[in-house]
């Protein structure tokens, strides 16, 4: 929603500037037509040799995620504790052994089905029970698993980035292809050189509506949503940062309540919930 609201902001203040100057848009409207259609036909054409097919599937498959509000938020946040909290007490009054089921089959487990905002996402529950499941085998000590989590948190940020880098390169490239536009429409008026000079101007101000396109498209519209792909990498590997200091203060012996402080003190202030919110959250999910 933002994203359409910002684009609009950007259109009124740059032809509305543009309009309050007394500026013509006769010339703009000839000349904008053809001079999209060799940025941006240069533009894609560039993209596609300078990215691979996962690239390209990633990109194309994050570009509808950020016409949408973040699904990260304080309530998402409590109800991913409350599903940690009630999990690891499982665990602790009964013993790991008992979570194997919940783990194994998450989508049968009734823990996982109390929670489905957090439940329902498959690449976090994928996450915690993994590493759940390595608890239950015993066979790894905190540090390993938490070298192990790193690494796949890592991973996670490298991919999340692709997108990003992409978006961001095609907006680099955007104000050079504006360039080439303008340059083509120099080559044009310069071989209409013995035309009179109310021609030659509007093929000159036709020309550098090329530079104009190219810089307004890559500073006004594709660069802020590599901006925009980026702040929401880091609330995703956020996410999973809470989970993994979750986990590892309970490996070290921490009661659930105590280990779920721990994962709630990593949260972005703007979406972590205080410590009676949490708690109150997590009985009345438990009742």
């Amino acid at each position: 929603m933002f994203v359409i609201i910002g684009y609009v902001v950007v259109l009124i203040a740059v032809f509305g500037g543009y309009a309050l100057a007394g500026g013509k848009f006769g010339v703009l409207a000839k000349a904008a037509p053809i001079e999209l259609f060799i940025i941006c036909g240069a533009a894609i054409g560039a993209f596609l040799v300078g990215n691979s097919a996962k690239s390209l599937k990633a990109t194309v498959k994050a570009l509808p995620t950020l016409f949408k509000g973040s699904k990260y938020t304080k309530a998402r946040y409590m109800e991913l504790m409350a599903l940690l909290y009630e999990i690891l007490t499982k665990a602790r009054k009964e013993g790991l052994i008992a979570i194997e089921q919940d783990v194994e089959s998450p989508h049968e487990s009734p823990i996982f089905k109390r929670y489905p905002n957090a439940g329902g996402d498959h690449h976090l529950v994928e996450f915690i029970t993994d590493y759940l499941r390595m608890m239950v085998s015993g066979n790894l000590n905190p540090h390993e698993i938490e070298s192990l989590m790193d690494s796949e948190i890592e991973t996670h940020h490298q991919e999340a980035h692709g997108p990003m880098n992409s978006i961001a390169k095609l907006g680099d490239a955007l104000p050079a292809f504006g360039i080439v536009a303008a340059v083509l429409g120099v080559v044009k008026t310069m071989a209409s050189v013995g035309a009179a000079p109310a021609v030659l101007g509007g093929m000159i101000a036709g020309a550098l509506v090329g530079t104009f396109l190219g810089i307004l498209m890559a500073y006004g519209f594709v660069s802020p949503l590599s901006s925009l792909l980026e702040q929401k990498a880091e609330e995703a590997a956020k996410e999973l940062i809470c989970v993994k200091t979750t986990l590892l203060a309970s490996m070290q012996g921490y009661a659930p309540a105590i280990a779920v402080e721990f994962g709630r003190k990593v949260l972005f202030s703007t979406e972590r919930p205080s410590f009676i919110e949490l708690e109150t959250h997590v009985k009345q999910k438990r009742s």
